[in-house]
């Protein structure tokens, strides 16, 4: 294997480990978040869980397509209780996500994976959407 090609492997399995994390992550958010944001945040956490589901089951095929093996461990989850901690944890993870994606398609073209860089280019416009509205949502002042 290629020494550009076992790097990309390891930077996805990095990444893999941060969408594991954050569908734990938005799925333990549905499920503590209380009081007037519930009816609100509980939906949005569990659809923003759905979408990160769909990005760790590409990883995965992509790893394994280039010659790896998918991790099986998260990272690390943080067990917020207050909705503006909760909100401002996802917008930092959702930032330090498009920063590791943006490196990752680096990575993938110096292995001339021309294709993975696209679907990687579409993945940091699903995770900036996701960034910006959890952005909206914390300006609520209510929070």
């Amino acid at each position: 294997m290629k020494p550009e090609v076992k790097d990309l492997i390891d930077g996805l399995n990095e990444d893999l480990a941060h969408e594991y994390g954050a569908v734990i992550q938005y799925t333990y958010n549905a499920s503590v978040v209380s009081g007037l944001s519930r009816p609100v945040l509980k939906p949005f956490f569990e659809n923003e869980a759905r979408d990160e589901i769909g990005h760790a089951s590409f990883l995965a095929e992509k790893i394994v397509a280039l010659g790896g093996t998918p991790v099986v461990q998260p990272s690390e989850v943080k067990q917020h209780t207050e909705v503006r901690e909760m909100l401002q944890h996802a917008v930092d993870e959702e930032a330090a996500t498009i920063q590791r994606y943006i490196q990752r398609m680096a990575q993938a073209e110096k292995a001339g994976e021309y294709g993975l860089k696209i679907e990687l280019e579409d993945m940091v416009a699903d995770e900036t959407g996701h960034k910006e509205e959890l952005q909206r949502l914390l300006n609520d002042p209510r929070l």
